[in-house]
């Protein structure tokens, strides 16, 4: 499972700082997700940041992990119903602004959240800022392909794109898949509508070149029906499109498990080949689910960010918080900021 820690990644004291507020189960998927990711990890000490009463609430028979919880009170709370930019400007008691200053501070090693997309994206810009030569920052959910994850990136936080917002989100995939997933070297693609190399609408076409030239392995176009053919461990698209293939993902995953479900209950006999395959449909069940991932991590900001799935139930949310201890042990920041370097240093001559 992805979010079983190695030895090797449980390698010391680790500070998460998470947003107990945020989610539509909070608080008490976060808080419930704290304590379970507590439990798996021994290492690990988490800042829960929220109305303290309503923490308390959910932290009944944690006595075994208390010790390793500090309570603080945020009793902000940025919604999706808001200007992001401007909440994260005028709610400074707010979990996510808290977060970000902490990581930013040094006072937390990561930040997790599963509140509004857009103020972990505005806080992650404004208030911890990006890595130097960093243009934009993007999201990046892992998406199963059969044989394990590949890195979607962008996935929304960046609709409209240059080329060489391409090229860079490639290098901080790189970074991810070498930290954390120990890819030694990662295959980066482009989504593309072909996979000859002329194909493609402007921004793509433009890229093209540039992702070749770049410091990571690039394979070229990969197409839409290609992403769970294992051809890539990277897929680089701007945020709308990346967007469009995450959502249908979602969805076509929903349909596929919703129909088999309606068809293997319909009469005696298929109720009795459900009961026979009912293994084997376990796992394609969990080979689907989302709450193994966690969340989708903050690329191109200086420090660990996760933005876990707003449905969160308590073990995806502590799965985004594993997630956000392989990050920083991973020292994919540091990686980013060496790759980015390197980038800009061969554009330059």
């Amino acid at each position: 499972m992805f979010c079983c820690m190695s030895a090797e990644q449980q390698e010391e004291t680790m500070r998460i700082f998470v947003d107990a507020m945020g989610g539509d189960l909070a608080p008490q998927a976060p808080v419930e997700g704290t304590v379970e990711a507590l439990r798996r990890n021994p290492e690990l000490t988490v800042t829960l940041a929220g109305i303290v009463p309503e923490i308390e609430k959910y932290l009944a028979g944690a006595d075994d992990v208390r010790s390793r919880i500090t309570l603080l009170d945020a009793p902000e709370v940025i919604t999706n119903h808001e200007s992001p930019v401007m909440g994260v400007r005028k709610k400074t008691k707010s979990a996510t602004v808290m977060g970000m200053l902490a990581v930013r501070d040094k006072e937390a090693d990561g930040f997790v959240s599963a509140g509004s997309t857009g103020a972990v994206l505005a806080g992650g810009m404004f208030r911890l800022g990006r890595i130097p030569g960093v243009e934009r920052p993007a999201l990046a959910p892992l998406m199963p392909n059969g044989k394990g994850y590949f890195l979607l990136i962008d996935c929304g936080a960046n609709v409209d794109c240059k080329p060489e917002y391409l090229t860079q989100f490639g290098v901080m995939g790189d970074a991810y898949m070498r930290g954390v997933m120990g890819i030694e070297k990662p295959r980066v693609g482009i989504i593309n509508i072909g996979a000859e190399d002329e194909k493609g609408n402007a921004l793509v076409k433009d890229a093209f070149p540039m992702m070749a030239e770049a410091p990571y392995h690039f394979v070229g176009s990969v197409e839409a029906r290609d992403l769970f053919s294992d051809i890539a461990d990277v897929c680089v698209a701007d945020g709308f499109a990346g967007n469009l293939v995450l959502k249908t993902m979602e969805g076509v995953a929903m349909f596929m498990l919703k129909t088999m479900k309606q068809e293997l209950m319909a009469d005696t006999r298929s109720k009795i080949g459900a009961a026979l395959a009912k293994p084997a449909l376990r796992r394609l069940k969990h080979t689907l689910d989302y709450t193994e991932v966690g969340g989708a991590p903050l690329l191109g900001v200086q420090g660990a960010v996760v933005k876990a799935h707003g449905s969160s139930n308590a073990h995806a949310f502590s799965c985004a918080i594993d997630q956000a201890i392989k990050m920083v042990n991973g020292h994919v920041v540091e990686i980013i900021e060496k790759g980015v370097a390197k980038m800009n240093s061969q554009d330059a001559q």
